[in-house]
């Protein structure tokens, strides 16, 4: 069920995305978005909805024209030199968009036709991704007959039918359950772990914080944070929250302004951020005031977006 080194091209490249910018009329979506995506690397673009992820995706493989920057894979530029840069790129999208007319196999051997792999070497091909995705006992079912994991297995297959330096997973496990994913995520690490860049978007938490060794945060547009997930939550965030119900906001202001920290709302609740270097002192005074409920949890990304964006990403 996993990827081989022979699979994958030992000479890696970079893809590089440079003050890139959309605009629609007078709506500007993307405003100068910059960042590489360095071989062997998992990087997760993340932000609530209306971020510009799906346009920013959609200019870095090449589907959507940016109105100002450029984006470059190793020596070609994306949009002006479009069919190299096709050949070393797989994209997963939202939509598993598969034939249901052909099989689990046919589906692969119809794809590899668009980038010139046909014959004898299309169903080698076919059969190795089969194998390297834990499909090859799918090989003459119908599309109907896969499971939603099954089916996104096979997207990802297909999206590898070139070799690709490059591979875009856009929201890859949503609606999977957690075996799946949790399948799924094996195969997009050993996939990293064979040299591939991998772009993720994900509105999963726990699976960025699992796969992605560095996360670009979005909002409007633009790129408001980056880091890897540990450097974005302990300095976004601190350490350790506490959740709390039933207490003014100006004593939590106040304790705020006094310990140094920070506080918001979040539901009918407020968070209080615990100072990294003495959070006793302030857990020992929240437990002196009233309230309806007190407690205390690690931080998380989403408490990074809740902070930064005023919204989680669900």
């Amino acid at each position: 069920m996993y990827l081989t080194t022979s699979e994958i091209d030992t000479e890696r490249v970079a893809l590089t995305a440079y003050d890139l910018w959309k605009s629609y009329g007078n709506r500007t979506v993307v405003s100068g978005v910059s960042f590489t995506l360095n071989p062997g690397e998992i990087l997760g673009l993340l932000g609530p909805n209306g971020a510009g992820k799906t346009t920013t995706v959609g200019m870095l493989y090449g589907a959507v024209v940016p109105s100002r920057g450029f984006v470059q894979l190793g020596q070609y530029q994306v949009h002006s030199q479009g069919q190299k840069v096709r050949f070393s790129m797989g994209i997963v999208t939202q939509e598993d968009n598969l034939d249901p007319d052909f099989t689990v196999f046919e589906n692969l051997v119809v794809f590899a036709h668009h980038y010139r792999i046909t014959g004898k070497s299309a169903r080698k091909r076919a059969g190795e991704l089969l194998e390297r995705v834990g499909l090859q006992d799918y090989a003459q079912r119908r599309i109907d007959e896969l499971s939603g994991g099954l089916k996104r297995r096979l997207v990802l297959a297909r999206a590898l039918i070139n070799h690709p330096q490059v591979v875009f997973l856009d929201e890859p496990t949503t609606g999977l359950d957690p075996d799946a994913r949790q399948d799924f995520w094996k195969l997009v690490i050993h996939l990293k772990n064979q040299g591939c860049g991998v772009l993720l978007t994900t509105h999963y938490m726990d699976e960025a914080q699992r796969l992605c060794d560095r996360l670009i945060l979005l909002q409007q547009g633009k790129v408001i944070d980056e880091g890897t997930p540990d450097q974005l939550i302990e300095r976004t965030v601190g350490k350790e929250l506490v959740e709390i119900e039933g207490i003014s906001e100006d004593i939590l202001q106040q304790l705020a302004t006094q310990y140094g920290t920070w506080y918001r709302t979040f539901g009918s609740n407020y968070l209080i951020a615990l100072p990294i270097d003495n959070p006793q002192a302030l857990w020992k005074e929240l437990n002196t005031i009233p309230s309806v409920s007190l407690s205390r949890r690690s931080t998380n990304l989403e408490d990074v977006f809740l902070r930064l964006t005023g919204t989680s990403l669900d």
